[in-house]
């Protein structure tokens, strides 16, 4: 295999990603009453760690739910995994035990609902207004709405339902532009082989001359830095193993629901 072309250590990635965690006590019990501000001014440090900053808290008897911005390098499956261990143990320490159901629910949120990224990615090419039609007309060929990924479902799994939603953007290196239907082809081919094989589902995808813009549903296993150095690699490799992309990638987090739900909530 060849050796990647992007790696973290030569990544200047930019995002804004915000998820919930809710979390559930198991039959027949209750939350305790939502403790103070100390306690969740020591429980923010040691989510500092994990690259987790609480933003919103919602706290009944019978549902908790925690929202938090991170950075790229944070999988769905390790928030969930920090958000409840950190809390379970820190209750604990309180000496007000909980047990916590096995369902979880995580959401990625953001500024935009998922029809408005969906829309604002159908729209790439016409914005641009490009002199040439001819050209508008193939470069619209590789805008691709599927239908048939509803990003407003969940993807199940035995720890919880997940709704992983991302709005990734690729530029291309050294203000290149991709001008040939050939390479769009190859690209996009490149492109839609790599997310089946990783079990990412693109919603949406236009690709212009000189970037890519794409809604996908991620891999709960993968953080949003794995899946675009995936993505950057594949179709750099596809392209004859060159650096075509900038060392760098854009993630933002979506969903049916936007962070105006959050506030006044910390």
């Amino acid at each position: 295999m060849p050796t990647p072309i992007y790696n973290i250590q030569n990544l200047q990635p930019a995002f804004h990603l915000r998820y919930t965690w809710t979390g559930w006590p198991t039959d027949g019990t209750l939350f305790p009453k939502q403790p103070d501000e100390p306690f969740f001014q020591e429980l923010d440090k040691a989510w500092a760690t994990d690259c987790l900053k609480r933003i919103s808290t919602q706290w009944s008897a019978d549902q908790i739910q925690l929202a938090f911005s991170t950075t790229a390098s944070v999988s769905p499956t390790l928030f969930v995994a920090r958000a409840k261990g950190r809390l379970q143990h820190a209750l604990r320490l309180a000496g007000t035990p909980v047990k916590f159901s096995r369902k979880v629910s995580f959401r990625s949120i953001g500024d935009n609902h998922s029809d408005d990224v969906q829309a604002y990615i159908a729209q790439q090419v016409d914005k641009e207004q490009f002199v040439d039609p001819r050209f508008a007309a193939m470069l619209k060929r590789f805008t691709v709405i599927d239908e048939s990924v509803t990003l407003g479902q969940p993807s199940e799994s035995n720890s919880g339902r997940y709704w992983y939603n991302l709005h990734v953007v690729l530029v291309v290196a050294d203000r290149a532009r991709f001008r040939n239907e050939a390479d769009f082809e190859k690209l996009d081919r490149a492109l839609a082989g790599t997310a089946v094989k990783h079990g990412y589902q693109l919603a949406a995808r236009a690709w212009m001359p000189d970037h890519v813009h794409m809604a996908l549903r991620g891999n709960i296993n993968e953080s949003p830095e794995e899946i675009a150095l995936v993505l950057m690699n594949n179709t750099a490799f596809a392209m004859g193993q060159n650096a075509i992309w900038r060392r760098g990638f854009y993630a933002g987090t979506f969903s049916e629901y936007d962070v105006r739900a959050l506030r006044g909530r910390v």
